[in-house]
């Protein structure tokens, strides 16, 4: 595979879908347009719009966002059945660029416990609904559930067989979060080695994170030939959520000496379509959260305060304003130096000149963080009046 030549790596989002299925995250169908818009407007090339056999509702709002949206695919989710078949076709027919994302269980324990069908019978299932849905939708994508616990051989004579009925995007999730790292780029190479794999066609991750590594898995997905992941802002999805969208287009943007592919994604709107999403969601977004998070670009550490004052780049290798934020945020308690305290109280508009003025200032704040950990601006003002009335 070669390293030379950047690829586009296609972001497939699904927070309307697999995001929204999270207990408590449901949205109703203005809220899922207002999602749909705000991920349209970053340049996202997929949006999983919903899964229009789980409701009429859910198909309703794919019709909703279909209408809005101009530039990204819309995809919807479909079970190997007549019904499913027919209610994604109901839901796309406003979609400019509509994609029916099929999906059939494969693994062995899937097999067994959840369908009761052998390999042919799901394969025989597999080719049949590829047949049926391309009558109605030209775009199909398949993914083979539980694909990470699927035997490879299965898996790749499954893939053969689909190219031949004209398939070219195959999804290869590691639907319960079980993969490490290593494992799931095994699987991809895999694929990507064997005779299933032709030029035209398109893997793609999808990871679930209960073990903490869907992003990480993701990312080695990439470095093993997906070009395309499934992921969701916030990360947000079934259980401990899915392959976070804001950590993987960081990523390949801060680390585009380690992947082969760019993406063509609106970073600067990152942060608003985050809040957006839980704002909507009520999910509070965890103040320590790569990239989005309220301390991402937070600094306390006297330290880490007088570098950055220095130079950006000693403590932080992603520009805030790049992903949305106005700026980063110094945060005054009892880790700060002099440096931090002396910037903030200049942008206040205090000169200041002199030692002893600079030490008696410094004890000031430290006789402060004794009984309050973050100083704000009217605490500096405080302390500054206090020290000019002596």
């Amino acid at each position: 595979m070669s390293q030379e030549k950047k690829e586009k790596l296609i972001i497939f989002d699904t927070t309307l879908r697999d995001g929204e299925q999270c207990p408590g995250a449901s949205m109703s169908v203005a809220e899922k347009v207002s999602v749909a818009q705000a991920l349209d407007d970053m340049r996202i090339d997929v949006i999983e719009a919903g899964f229009p056999a789980a409701s009429q509702e859910d198909l309703f709002a794919v019709q909703q966002v279909s209408k809005k949206i101009d530039h990204a695919v819309i995809a919807v989710l479909t079970r190997c059945t007549d019904g499913d078949i027919q209610a994604s076709a109901a839901a796309l027919k406003y979609a400019k660029k509509p994609r029916m994302h099929l999906f059939i269980s494969t693994s062995k324990i899937h097999r067994q416990h959840k369908l009761n069908m052998t390999q042919s019978q799901v394969l025989d299932t597999a080719i049949q609904s590829v047949r049926r849905a391309k009558q109605f939708c030209h775009d199909i994508q398949f993914c083979f559930e539980d694909a990470f616990r699927t035997e490879y051989e299965f898996l790749t004579e499954s893939i053969n067989a689909l190219v031949s009925e004209g398939v070219k995007i195959f999804n290869l999730p590691d639907t319960v979060g079980y993969a490490s790292p290593l494992e799931y780029g095994a699987l991809f190479q895999h694929v990507y080695n064997s005779n299933a794999y032709r030029d035209d066609i398109i893997l793609s991750a999808h990871c679930h994170n209960d073990l903490g590594l869907a992003v990480a898995n993701s990312l080695s997905a990439i470095k093993n030939g997906a070009r395309q992941v499934e992921c969701t802002i916030n990360g947000i999805g079934e259980r401990a959520g899915n392959t976070s969208l804001e950590e993987v287009v960081m990523n390949i943007k801060t680390r585009a000496d380690l992947y082969p592919v760019e993406v063509q994604v609106d970073t600067k709107k990152i942060l608003t379509t985050s809040r957006l999403v839980s704002q909507i969601t009520h999910f509070p977004v965890p103040p320590n959260k790569a990239i989005v998070g309220i301390n991402a670009f937070a600094h306390e550490a006297g330290i880490h305060q007088d570098g950055i004052l220095k130079n950006p780049g000693t403590y932080e290798i992603i520009d805030p304003a790049s992903v949305g934020w106005v700026s980063r945020r110094f945060v005054l308690g009892r880790h700060s130096g002099w440096a931090a305290i002396k910037a903030r109280l200049t942008q206040l508009g205090y000169d200041l000149a002199g030692r002893e003025q600079m030490q008696a200032i410094v004890q000031a704040f430290q006789d402060l963080v004794i009984s309050k950990p973050i100083i704000e601006d009217s605490d500096l003002h405080h302390m500054m009046h206090n020290i000019y009335k002596k």
